[in-house]
């Protein structure tokens, strides 16, 4: 016979060990919100709290902040779900006890055969804990560079101008440059003609600096006047001056094409020559360069040069004549015939009359 008490303790038992285990899991879930709900909060305190006491721009604090709260609220959830899960096998009835020393020694030789993902967690942590890189900077990766998207503790994500996301994981990064950390700065290369005056033209690159400086919308990003650094280069074309600008971090590309585009409108307007490389046309080896004019060139001009080069060519009055065309080879003068005297005619003797008996042909054979 069924023993239906038994059916009905068994039902009870495992029952109630399902709700506890779907109470639990509901808790995690519950607790996995709150925590991306309100770290974001507690971090925005934090922020206010540490620019009071320190005088950093907001960015960097921002910056900051937004990472450490990034890996914290991973690493929370994640813990979260792993407790839950013990928690729920142990509700329905197995021996978590072997079975986390199981995942010990699984993981101890995880640990050995997986060196690089301990590398890559590692250097991630001391990344974080000295403050290398953070979320929103400018940074260059092994020589690759973009926006800082993304720092866990494995990998390090950065996205490219044209859109392209990199993936680093973090025990390969050999070299790190961060543009953006703190300040930045924009540095200029001005060309100009060998005949402005350099100390005229850094003076109006001050003054435009500093017309910059007193506007409200790039005030907050300037914070400190142009240096100008001086005559840097003697390049084929142009004498070039550089310059920096110091600006807030990740505002330096900014400035830098604002001021770019105010020095071309005020070199044009005091008439500063930014140059261009020119270019001579010749003709042949023994030729002389010359200038080309496109428009409004003399036409007496024009003929000189040409006599100029034929003189040079030895074409020019008929001294020689013209080469032959490429291909053709030149024809052999013809020998002149002198004339020959006139012989004068041979005089004829009157042939004698042959004796009888004697026939023509054998006197004529005897003359």
């Amino acid at each position: 016979m069924i023993d239906w008490t038994q059916i009905g303790e068994f039902a009870t038992r495992y029952a109630g060990a399902g709700a506890k285990i779907a109470g639990l899991f509901l808790l995690a879930w519950i607790a996995s919100r709150m925590i991306h709900r309100y770290v974001p909060r507690v971090r925005m305190r934090l922020v206010k709290i540490m620019q009071s006491r320190r005088h950093e721009p907001d960015v960097e604090l921002e910056k900051r902040a937004a990472t450490l709260g990034g890996i914290f609220r991973k690493t929370v959830v994640v813990l979260i779900w792993v407790v839950v899960f013990m928690m729920a096998l142990e509700e329905a009835g197995f021996n978590v006890g072997p079975l986390l020393a199981g995942a010990g020694v699984a993981g101890l030789a995880v640990g050995f055969g997986a060196q690089n993902l301990v590398r890559d967690v590692i250097s991630g942590l001391f990344m974080l804990l000295e403050n290398q890189v953070r979320v929103n900077d400018v940074a260059i990766i092994n020589g690759t560079g973009g926006l800082v998207e993304q720092i866990n503790l494995r990998t390090t994500v950065l996205r490219s101008l044209d859109g392209t996301v990199h993936i680093f994981p973090n025990g390969t990064i050999n070299t790190l440059s961060n543009m953006t950390q703190e300040y930045s700065y924009y540095v200029f290369n001005i060309g100009v003609a060998y005949k402005e005056d350099t100390d005229h033209v850094s003076a109006v690159v001050r003054e435009l600096a500093d017309e910059m400086m007193q506007e409200e919308t790039y005030r907050s990003f300037i914070l400190a006047p142009l240096e100008v650094m001086g005559v840097d280069e003697f390049a084929d074309s142009a004498v070039m001056i550089k310059a920096r600008i110091k600006t807030a971090p990740i505002k330096q590309w900014m400035v830098g094409r604002e001021m770019n585009r105010r020095i071309k409108k005020r070199f044009d307007e005091l008439g500063i020559e930014i140059p261009f490389p020119h270019r001579s046309l010749y003709f042949g080896e023994a030729s002389k360069a010359f200038a080309t004019r496109p428009v409004g060139a003399d036409p007496g001009e024009i003929k000189a040069m040409i006599r100029e080069v034929l003189e040079e060519k030895g074409l020019a009055a008929g001294k020689l004549e013209p080469p032959a065309p490429a291909g053709v080879a030149p024809s052999a003068p013809k020998p002149k015939v002198r004339p020959q005297p006139a012989k004068p005619p041979a005089e004829r003797r009157p042939r004698r009359p042959a004796p009888l008996g004697e026939s023509t042909a054998d006197s004529e054979g005897y003359e």
